[in-house]
């Protein structure tokens, strides 16, 4: 016996249904959440994807820009994130299906729930979620949803990133000041004691001129 608090969908309504079963790239909103149409610039990226941005593109931030020194520095996470995340059985495009029909091409919306609870257990939750440059462009954020050796890794390349961004800008300080003077690499210490120093003699130099002058 059916409910009476129960109301048959009506004629349109069940249009509406099939054409969403059938044509399910088409987007939807709910409240303050859209959900985007998906046309041939989503689905070429899937099949036939032509640079690594979008042949990663699964595993979520990953850069874009091939030429930047974060491009370079994430890189070697980025795959070894894949290496984690795709079993061997699976091809690549079916994740990056799975992402676009499952996840709206996103970390943070759901489009179809059970394709992306698929994709969540095919990949194990692993996902690059954010990366940015934060104080200065060398002091780089990784984050990621991963295990404990691709964080150990995340946090390396963060630490290596700094210290050679701090180096390079240590070096041109000191070259501005003394375009001579010998870099020895390596350690930031070292380098910020030699930046001090000739600042140090600068300002020496500056009173023993100023004294004569007097």
């Amino acid at each position: 016996m059916g409910s009476k608090f129960y109301k048959p969908p009506t004629f349109k309504e069940r249009l509406t249904t099939i054409k969403y079963c059938f044509l399910f790239w088409k987007g939807r909103k709910k409240g303050m959440i859209h959900t985007m149409n998906i046309g041939w610039r989503e689905i070429r990226p899937i099949f036939f994807p032509k640079d690594f941005y979008e042949t990663y593109s699964y595993l979520g931030s990953v850069p874009y820009n091939e030429e930047g020194d974060c491009f370079k520095a994430i890189y070697p996470l980025v795959l070894a994130m894949d290496y984690e995340a795709k079993p061997k059985f699976c091809p690549r495009w079916f994740l990056r299906f799975l992402d676009v029909f499952g996840n709206d091409s996103s970390i943070v919306r759901v489009r179809n729930r059970r394709l992306s609870d698929l994709f969540t257990k095919l990949t194990k939750g692993i996902r690059l979620t954010d990366y940015k440059t934060k104080w200065t462009y060398y002091d780089l954020r990784i984050y990621i949803s991963a295990s404990k050796h691709l964080q150990d890794l995340a946090n390396d390349i963060e630490r290596g990133f700094y210290i050679r961004g701090k180096q390079e800008d240590l070096v041109e300080q000191i070259k501005q000041l003394d375009p001579n003077a010998r870099i020895i690499w390596g350690s930031i210490d070292r380098l910020e004691k030699q930046l001090e120093e000739l600042k140090n003699a600068r300002t020496d130099n500056k009173s023993n001129t100023g004294k004569e002058l007097d």
